[in-house]
């Protein structure tokens, strides 16, 4: 498909979708709104692509939600705007394959909810994130936050709205790893190359199990995980790879003799 508000590029198993809308800092429109969720579903259903990064470029990852075009929007139009919004995030959320955000400069906003439903953060050391809708009579998302940093810490990120660099949300655990602007990239397609390299099946049951688990009681948890255990146990994939680790343990073995 070809994208006006964003970029797609596929590499070695993985595939970056960019924002692109450098002169507005990466602001959220509504067409950009709607070719993000198209390449979602693109590439989620492309065998080929077994990880997405997520990044705005080097400079921004996104100020968040345009607020010339939420300034202009009639009361009729509300319910599809945040709809529109709503498509992508749970999108990301039940996304069957691991998805990344590699985050330079900003996340504000409708730019910080996309980087927190997110499976794994590399952020360059000039990152900063943000909720400051509050300022603005809104009300920042609160659930996925809240399920990163516990709920008191996004109590004070949501309702303070101040800034917070990449090596402090990197001590909170917002996010995975902090590198410098140079390399932060690099850092997120190493994460996606591994992540490409394991089973799709096991990926998307592990997924699923870091979505549900935490809201079970332990024992609902500890049978949930031995029964998805279980049955990725008896599939012909994991025996092809046990047998050849056996093989290459006989070779070293061989070798050593």
């Amino acid at each position: 498909m070809t994208y006006k508000k964003i970029l797609v590029e596929k590499k070695n198993a993985f595939a970056v979708i960019q924002f692109n809308r450098p002169h507005e800092m990466n602001a959220l429109c509504k067409e950009m709104r709607l070719e993000f969720n198209d390449a979602l579903l693109d590439l989620e259903a492309d065998p080929e692509v077994r990880a997405v990064i997520i990044t705005g470029g080097e400079y921004v990852f996104s100020a968040g939600m345009d607020i010339k075009e939420m300034s202009l929007l009639a009361n009729t139009e509300i319910d599809d705007y945040f709809e529109s919004m709503k498509r992508y995030l749970k999108k990301i959320y039940s996304y069957q394959k691991p998805v990344i955000a590699a985050v330079g400069g900003i996340a504000l906003g409708g730019g910080f909810n996309v980087v927190t439903v997110c499976d794994l953060v590399v952020a360059s050391e000039s990152a900063i994130f943000c909720h400051p809708e509050l300022k603005f009579g809104l009300n920042p998302l609160f659930y996925p936050i809240s399920q990163i940093v516990g709920v008191t810490k996004a109590k004070e990120i949501v309702m303070l709205g101040e800034p917070i660099g990449a090596h402090e949300a990197l001590n909170i655990g917002l996010i995975n790893k902090v590198a410098p602007p140079e390399k932060f990239m690099k850092e997120a397609e190493k994460l996606a190359e591994t992540l490409a390299t394991r089973s799709v099946k096991a990926i998307e049951e592990l997924k699923n199990i870091c979505s549900v688990v935490p809201r079970m009681d332990k024992i609902a948890a500890l049978d949930l995980e031995m029964s998805i255990g279980g049955m990725l146990f008896t599939r012909d994939e994991r025996k092809i790879h046990m047998n050849e680790v056996l093989f290459l343990d006989k070779l070293r073995k061989k070798k050593t003799k």
